[in-house]
């Protein structure tokens, strides 16, 4: 597909996915949603991504929803941003949390609204020193969505997610990081090489057993530590049967490198 909003590209097991509206800090609108949407649906399945990368091109990672966008202007029928949220924002976090893959958010700058929360869905966030989070919905007389609600409370507790989403305060990366709420905060100037060295990392390992990992963790808030306990068994005993497995005993034993091919 000839992407306008987008860049997308697969290269030795790494999907990168950027999104390309400089001008507009990276901000949603319908045809990069839509855009968004088929990148993400091209790589479940046999598609050779072992890894997803999403970041922003230009100084930001994403402002969340352009509020030109003629979708969800302002002064529209209050349904609207109930649809956009059905239509758009819904799937695409639930698609990032349930992708058989990991999922690298590396935030290059402000990740504001939506597009804070779309960063949280992914399953580690690297970001830059000069990249901020901020709920700015509270200024717009709206609750954070994409999740925000979700992902706050769980990552910061309670009072820290108040504090975020009532005063729509920028969080710091650096802050971001040792609240929790990311996984590292890196310098600028480091980051791509970060992410690069972290996305090869992911991208040989073995696929099936990180996918298995992602979906017991999240799936775990729902359930008692017997049901957890009973998950955990049942996903030891299908991997424990997968090739990766066997090279990983088998190069364990022989004291060297495994190569693993996500099977």
């Amino acid at each position: 597909m000839n992407y306008q909003t987008i860049l997308f590209e697969t290269t030795a097991g790494v999907a990168r996915l950027t999104l390309n509206r400089p001008d507009r800090l990276n901000s949603f609108n319908s045809a990069m949603h839509q855009e968004v949407r088929d990148a993400i649906a091209s790589l479940i399945g046999d598609s050779g991504a072992r890894v997803l990368v999403i970041t922003g091109s230009g100084r930001g990672f994403c402002a969340g929803q352009d509020l030109g966008d003629r979708a969800v202007a302002p002064g529209g029928a209050a349904a609207d941003l109930g649809e956009s949220i059905e239509k758009n924002y819904k799937p695409l976090v639930l698609a990032l949390h349930s992708l058989q893959i990991p999922v690298i958010a590396a935030v290059n700058g402000v990740a504001a609204g939506a597009g804070a929360n779309i960063a949280l869905a992914c399953d580690l966030v690297i970001a830059a020193r000069s990249a901020s989070f901020v709920q700015a919905f509270c200024k717009l007389g709206l609750v954070p969505d994409s999740g925000g609600t979700w992902f706050l409370p769980r990552l910061l507790g309670t009072a820290r997610a108040m504090g975020l989403s009532l005063l729509g305060d920028k969080l710091p990366a650096q802050q971001a990081a040792e609240w929790g709420l990311i996984w590292r905060c890196v310098e600028d100037a480091e980051l791509r090489a970060v992410v690069d060295e972290l996305a090869a990392q992911l991208a040989a390992a073995p696929t099936r057993g990180l996918a298995r990992t992602k979906q017991a963790l999240y799936e775990s808030w729902g359930r008692t530590l017997e049901q957890q306990l009973d998950v955990e068994r049942d996903y030891q005993r299908e991997l424990g049967r997968t090739t990766d497995y066997a090279e990983g005993v088998a190069a364990f034993t022989a004291k060297r490198a495994p190569k693993f091919t996500g099977r």
